[in-house]
This record gives C-alpha cells, structure tokens and sequence, in this order.
C-alpha cells in the first residue's frame, strides 16, 4: 500500500491510524533517511496506543519503553548499533516476542533478527512535490 502525505499532520495521522490498530506482539520497521518524518510518524503511532507523554528517538538509549497506552510500546532507533550482537546484550528477544509493540527505526541494519512478519513502512521525500511530500510505503513481510 502507498500513501502520500502532503504535510506533517497527515503523516502524524498515519502513524496515529496505524497505532491504534496495532497489536501485541507486532513489529514495525520503520525505514527512510534522515529528516525524513520517522519521528513525526512514531509520534503519531504512540498516539494512537493513547500514549500521551512525549516520544523522541531512542537514537544513544537504543531503545525507549512505554506503558501508559493500551499496550507496551518499545520504540527502538537501531542507527548506532556496530553489530547484532548489541541487540542480545539489550535484550531484544524479550521485547520483539513479548507482550507489547515495537517500532523499530533503521531495522534494515538488523535485518537478519527481523521475524518475517515485520509490517515495513518505508518514508520517502520528493522534493518536486514539495518540501512536505512523503511517499510512504506499508507491506508485510520483512524485505529491506
């Protein structure tokens, strides 16, 4: 599936949409360059758990908990990880199968640790359709 968001608000919504459908044990990879709205997108996705606190990027934690919502939400930035290993060392398996919802950025550097089931969203600016414009790409399965 591909939307185009014109403007942050409907990429905020997107996430918020996708958020409150989600279910325990889902994983989501979230995919594109920097500035590309992955931020505003989790936002809209801890939202829509009914997560009210602020969401930043777990970018130097690796990974950020949440309780407050409907489910745990674990919102992972994988960016600095040097090696797969690092997952184990956090924990990663106790996150990705337990009772909660993980939204992972920059998964395709973990690829081999991603369960096949992965829902990707792949964000993408196109700056001939405005500053605001973003392509954004929704599938199942794990395919970075």
């Amino acid at each position: 599936m591909v939307i185009e968001t014109h403007n942050s608000k409907e990429t905020f919504d997107l996430g918020f949409e996708m958020g409150s459908k989600a279910q325990a044990g889902q994983i989501t990879c979230l995919l594109g360059d920097l500035g590309v709205g992955k931020t505003v997108f989790t936002q809209g996705f801890a939202k829509g758990l009914g997560i009210e606190e602020p969401i930043c990027s777990p970018t130097f934690t690796i990974v950020q908990e949440y309780h407050d919502g409907r489910i745990p939400f674990y919102h992972f930035d994988v960016y600095r990880i040097g090696d797969v290993s690092e997952m184990d060392e956090i924990g990663y398996e106790e996150y990705f199968f337990g009772d909660g919802v993980c939204l992972v950025e920059w998964g395709n550097l973990i690829q081999e640790l991603m369960p096949k089931e992965t829902i990707n969203v792949t964000l993408e600016k196109n700056l001939k359709k405005g500053f605001d414009f973003r392509k954004i790409t929704v599938d199942n399965g794990f395919d970075c």
